[in-house]
């Protein structure tokens, strides 16, 4: 990090007594339900398993607690059953950085660059997914001359391009304006279709923080939509997964959730159950890399700092899936166009695209919204769309979708509103880092990129190492 950017904080953690929460009594569990390590992670997605792979390689050990029944998070990816072509339907790209050229290597998986699972030589059509008809006259702009204004603008806060949130005082009020009125002071319209595309899930961009906009749409990104991304030259991005729950073995505890913690200056507790029945992990530290929603936290002894700045947080809904049946032509790429929206964006809750694939009829879906919705509503809804495709004559064949891959990666894009910022709630929510031996990781805390969440936990290991 650039020590000139890095803010200094002076958050002293006052009334942060915990609230209640169920207390962990180490002589009710037997000696085989006690899990002692360096370091308890709770969460195994992206940061998650990164933080455990480099822990390790510190000499430390490690236990990973992870709900599902695989790691790697928002990375799906799924295997056509007639073909055996992998398809990867969640994280599809990386960006181009050293961060992610090692962390591949290291596992022997070659990249190259390229779009993935997507198809490639396909026709876009541009329609509007609350009528299913097309866009008259619509054609996307060429963003050049808007990118080199951005690439402008964002050059003006190197601190976004850094690891963490690390902003100056006073935030400068350009970031704390909605992006909205932040492309139209300085020009920059043609490109809100391409930042949109890759802020997805993010809701209504327009009305957000610019912050939130320029961090997520940083250098790293704006170089890798000019020129190119990487992918797994295999397209198979679960592997870099596979590979590290073999190497961290009985170190990683699926199907696993955590019933209760007990954090102080001592070490930690946490009480897990695992499908081989209630674990206490005595761990010296804690990592937790889970969305900082409270929803997430029941059992755990949140102090009322944490819970003050948590609670806080809104957040958009997305969600992924692969689709068939649904009458497209596997040549067609369609595209949800707002005929009368500001810079023609979709409109949400809806679908931004159906894109082929590399499977003959298989469609890449992926939904945004600007609140949490349920999966049978996003389904539902799903459902409508391809509908009104075909009421409107734009799909001619009649077919009924059939999901055969879906997940919500809900919450998504964690954020607070400008007064809050202005206010340093990120000052505040850094501070919480090594709190009652604690240390936090994830998208809230830096921005939805693997690239630069391996990067940002990567800053966060010495001193959880130490």
């Amino acid at each position: 990090m650039i020590s000139v950017l890095v803010l200094l904080s002076v958050f002293v953690f006052t009334h942060s007594a915990a609230l209640p929460s169920p207390s962990v009594n180490t002589a009710a569990y037997g000696p085989s339900s006690i899990i002692r390590r360096d370091v308890c992670i709770i969460g195994g997605g992206s940061s998650g398993t990164y933080a455990a792979i480099g822990l390790r390689d510190k000499g430390k050990s490690v236990a990973v607690i992870e709900k599902q029944s695989v790691l790697g998070g928002h990375t799906n990816t799924y295997t056509d059953p007639d073909s055996g072509t992998k398809v990867d339907y969640g994280v599809v790209v990386f960006e181009n950085t050293s961060t992610v050229t090692s962390y591949f290597s290291r596992f022997d998986i070659p990249l190259t660059s390229g779009t993935g699972s997507f198809a490639t030589n396909t026709t876009s059509i541009y329609v509007d997914f609350r009528t299913g008809e097309l866009v008259p006259r619509y054609a996307p702009e060429d963003p050049t001359a808007a990118f080199t204004a951005y690439a402008a603008e964002l050059a003006k806060y190197p601190f976004l391009n850094e690891p963490g949130w690390n902003l100056p005082v006073p935030v400068p009020e350009d970031l704390l304006m909605p992006f909205g009125d932040f492309v139209s002071k300085y020009g920059l319209g043609a490109a809100v279709q391409i930042i949109n595309q890759y802020a997805q899930g993010f809701g209504d961009i327009l009305t957000m923080p610019t912050l939130y906009l320029l961090k997520y749409f940083n250098r790293p990104v704006l170089a890798g939509a000019q020129t190119a991304f990487l992918t797994t030259a295999r397209r198979d991005n679960s592997e870099l997964y596979e590979k590290a729950r073999a190497e961290l073995g009985e170190d990683v505890f699926l199907d696993s959730t955590v019933i209760t913690t007990s954090r102080n200056a001592n070490g930690v507790r946490v009480v897990v159950k695992t499908p081989q029945g209630l674990k206490l992990v005595l761990a010296k530290k804690l990592l937790i890399s889970l969305p900082p929603k409270l929803s997430n936290f029941k059992g755990f002894d949140l102090s009322t700092t944490e819970r003050g700045l948590f609670s806080q947080f809104s957040a958009g809904g997305y969600y992924t899936g692969l689709l068939r049946n649904t009458g497209i032509p596997d040549d067609i790429n369609v595209n949800n166009i707002g005929a009368d929206t500001p810079y023609n964006l979709p409109a949400v809750p809806g679908s931004y695209a159906f894109s082929p694939t590399l499977v003959p009829g298989l469609k890449d879906l992926k939904f945004g919204a600007p609140t949490t919705l349920s999966d049978a509503e996003v389904k539902a809804l799903v459902v409508v769309e391809v509908g009104r495709l075909k009421t409107a004559g734009t799909i001619t064949t009649a077919a009924t979708p059939e999901f055969v891959a879906y997940n919500s990666h809900t919450p998504y894009e964690l954020r607070v509103s400008a007064d809050a910022i202005k206010a340093g709630f990120y000052r505040d929510l850094s501070a919480l880092q090594g709190h009652k031996n604690t240390w936090w990781t994830g998208a809230a805390f830096d921005k939805h990129a693997s690239g630069q969440l391996w990067a940002f936990t990567a800053t966060l290991l010495p001193d959880i190492a130490a």
